[in-house]
């Protein structure tokens, strides 16, 4: 396929960054530093565009903090004039790459998402005796920022656009270790190379997708097993043979080698569909689907907050409902009605006191 040049003078057009900043704003009107932002939002991009054009631009420095539930994970958040760049990059870059991902790639892409992959999972789980579940062993802290650099530059030919990918790769903030071994390497070789990209950044998610879509072609048109179905790092072979499949996760297991990833030793193999198929916090049988039991319990914990919040008189009815409206369009994708009425059973919100 041809590579794509001449992309730089879009990238930092006004239009772009304008747009740039509407998305990275969205739903965050009310932040101190993104209202600061909003409120000079034409003297702030064209800044950060003479900055860019200019070659000066520096990313900021990362706020970091960590979120336990529903694992223990870092979270990286960029200064926002940072997310504003990282959306005017990615704006350019994701159609060019879209067209070179493929249908069984579920994350972070327009009209997919969580339920469409579920959909496709559960298709598999009616139709197929078993399925090989993997799972990329710390996958964000293992990304190696000169492999990535090399997929993005098979595609990219436009220097300066290169520049701030690179720029941005470069800036990553250090992550959780993830020091392993592969074919070739010496004792010093997993310390000497550059890895890892900061949870939270809309360009990691891209790159996230950019790094492991080598892996989707080979597992789609090498492989070929009956359905397969990747959101991020979790992903799911189906067949009928389980010979196959446990064939099947030895010849990934090699190929991720190259990209320096590792699949999690526990978390990577083969189960019988009846047993159910744990999945974007599902648990996939062939005729139905339930949330696992993390999923229920954060619920529960919300509402709990919720009835304190309204009885202290900090939120409304409406709020409640709007935040309880899009738990329950998500658990409404499964098996869910009774746990629903359960649950809502118990929840009672007053003013000025906690039932």
């Amino acid at each position: 396929m041809k590579r794509h040049g001449n992309l730089w003078p879009e990238l930092v057009s006004f239009p772009n960054l304008l747009e740039a900043a509407r998305r990275a704003a969205a739903g965050k009107h009310s932040r101190p530093d993104i209202a600061r932002f909003l409120m000079n939002l034409e003297t702030g991009l064209f800044a950060l565009q003479r900055e860019l054009t200019a070659g000066s631009y520096q990313p900021g420095g990362y706020r970091t903090f960590r979120v336990e539930d529903p694992k223990p994970r870092m979270i990286s958040a960029a200064p926002f004039r940072d997310r504003v760049a990282h959306h005017a990059l990615t704006q350019i870059l994701e159609p060019i790459f879209e067209r070179r991902f493929t249908a069984e790639s579920f994350a972070c892409r327009k009209g997919l998402g969580t339920h469409r992959a579920l959909e496709r999972a559960r298709r598999g789980a009616k139709k197929h005796r078993f399925v090989l579940k993997c799972d990329v062993r710390k996958y964000f802290p293992s990304i190696d920022h000169a492999i990535l650099r090399g997929l993005l530059e098979n595609v990219i030919k436009c220097r300066r656009t290169l520049d701030l990918a690179e720029r941005i790769i470069t800036g990553s903030n250090p992550q959780e270790p993830a020091l392993f071994y592969f074919p070739g390497d010496d004792l010093f070789t997993p310390e000497e190379r550059r890895r890892g990209l900061p949870l939270g950044n809309q360009t990691s998610q891209f790159f996230a997708n950019v790094y492991l879509n080598p892996l989707d072609h080979f597992v789609s048109r090498r492989l070929k097993p009956a359905v397969y179905v990747r959101y991020v790092d979790d992903f799911l072979l189906f067949g009928d043979s389980k010979a196959e499949l446990n064939r099947m996760r030895d010849e990934v297991e090699d190929f991720l080698c190259r990209f320096r990833l590792k699949l999690h030793p526990r978390k990577s193999r083969v189960y019988r569909t009846t047993e159910g198929t744990t999945f974007l916090g599902w648990r996939v049988f062939p005729n139905h689907s339930l949330l696992v039991r993390g999923n229920v319990v954060r619920f529960r914990r919300r509402m709990r907050q919720l009835q304190v919040e309204h009885a202290r008189g900090e939120i409304d009815l409406r709020g409640v409902e709007q935040r309880v409206r899009a738990w329950i369009a998500h658990a409404a994708h499964g098996n869910t009605w009774r746990l629903r009425t359960q649950l809502f059973g118990q929840f009672a919100f007053r003013r000025g006191c906690v039932v």
